[in-house]
């Protein structure tokens, strides 16, 4: 969605990116941006590194990915810079410090080409893994005009770690479409239904990997206490926790919510495909992201989506929550590993439903005036042109 906003705000886009076999949409679908792929392994199902393929628990990468991880560095190099040399691009922006800012830090260096080098999250998690990882961070930073990083978070470790410069640095999120995902009562209501949930029990909703930087494990651990099990008044309403995501930890998780008795209320639905989750948004009365700094991580877009269907937030102050939520104005923000914290946020909602719909419709107001991509991209097209003219000094 970024580079389409992009593109419709005149810019001509090319995505450089690894061939992946599960990628499968056409290049109609993609709105005028061109996209340029290229191999770094035989046979093509051999193509595994990204994301959940990658890490382990987001914590560690996986055996194989190192040796994938060589062959992308060697070969991915050479065919990102013969596409340079080709296309003779105004800018470079890499997604993420490795591999990408590597695999294009050496040519836009010789040929005087921008760069911009963007940390989503467990990039910068990987670059400090060991010291050649390192020395390739620390390329693409020093080449980079630009460095955005979405949290706080994030650029305070590529700066004390990784030896990046804090004066290149800039906070820009990733943003949301809000004609794609908005407020649909209905949709949700009829997702409560199959999903078996009480027409008026209270649903805090979360959505990502089931890894420990997202910290579902302390909303789980906040269940107990709406019910009055640890001789709290109970709330008037039942509260369900609907959880979205797989990954490593899910199993710990579900086993958590066995041992504290609250199994019933926390539901596992495991992963979703993206054009089914805006009927999950619409069913929560709160969206939650109790996320945690072991390992650092960025703002996750699963916020603005939520965001996007009016719905108030409860989110830890790590993370790059802060960047869009403000509290009180359109959810709480809340120390992390603090489930008695998460518990009197969202006890509050519950108990003030004018209070949740004004947080809510802040929140569709805030990604309408703010976060849309439009927003975003021309934030970054003006960054763009400032470093072309200086590159042209």
């Amino acid at each position: 969605m970024w580079v389409r906003a992009l593109s419709r705000q005149g810019a001509e886009v090319t995505v450089v990116a690894p061939f992946d076999p599960a990628y499968r949409r056409a290049a109609a679908d993609l709105g005028g941006v061109r996209l340029h792929t290229y191999r770094y392994v035989w046979p093509d199902s051999a193509h595994r590194l990204g994301y959940m393929r990658t890490m382990r628990a987001d914590l560690a990468m996986k055996g194989e990915a190192y040796l994938l991880g060589a062959l992308l560095f060697t070969l991915g190099k050479a065919a990102v810079e013969r596409w340079i040399a080709q296309a003779q691009p105004d800018v470079l922006h890499a997604h993420w410090v490795l591999p990408n800012g590597y695999l294009a830090a050496g040519a836009a260096a010789r040929r005087g080409i921008p760069l911009v080098v963007s940390i989503p999250g467990s990039d910068a998690l990987v670059a400090g893994q060991n010291p050649l990882f390192k020395r390739m961070a620390r390329q693409a930073f020093a080449t980079a005009g630009l460095i955005t990083a979405n949290s706080a978070d994030l650029r305070e470790v590529a700066v004390r770690d990784l030896g990046a410069d804090p004066a290149k640095f800039e906070l820009i999120i990733y943003g949301v479409d809000p004609q794609a995902l908005r407020p649909d009562p209905e949709a949700g209501a009829a997702l409560r239904q199959r999903l078996g949930l009480a027409a008026d029990s209270f649903v805090l909703l979360g959505v990502g990997r089931m890894v420990p930087k997202k910290g579902f494990d302390s909303i789980i651990q906040a269940m107990p206490l709406f019910s009055g099990a640890h001789g709290d008044t109970p709330l008037p309403q039942r509260v369900d926790l609907v959880l979205v995501g797989d990954g490593d930890t899910r199993a710990t998780w579900e086993a958590l919510a066995r041992a504290l008795g609250v199994e019933a209320n926390v539901h596992f639905v495991g992963s979703v495909p993206y054009d089914q989750m805006g009927a999950f948004y619409n069913l929560a009365d709160v969206f939650v992201m109790p996320s945690v700094t072991q390992p650092v991580d960025g703002l996750n877009v699963c916020v603005l989506d939520a965001m996007a269907c009016a719905k108030p937030i409860v989110a830890t102050v790590v993370a790059g929550n802060p960047l869009v939520v403000t509290d009180g104005e359109n959810g709480f923000l809340v120390q992390e590993r603090s489930p008695g914290s998460l518990a009197a946020a969202v006890t509050r909602l519950v108990e003030q439903p004018a209070l949740r719909l004004a947080l809510g419709a802040r929140s569709r107001q805030r990604i309408e005036q703010e976060f849309a991509w439009q927003h975003l991209a021309r934030r970054y097209l003006a960054h763009f042109e400032r470093l072309v003219e200086n590159a042209k000094r």
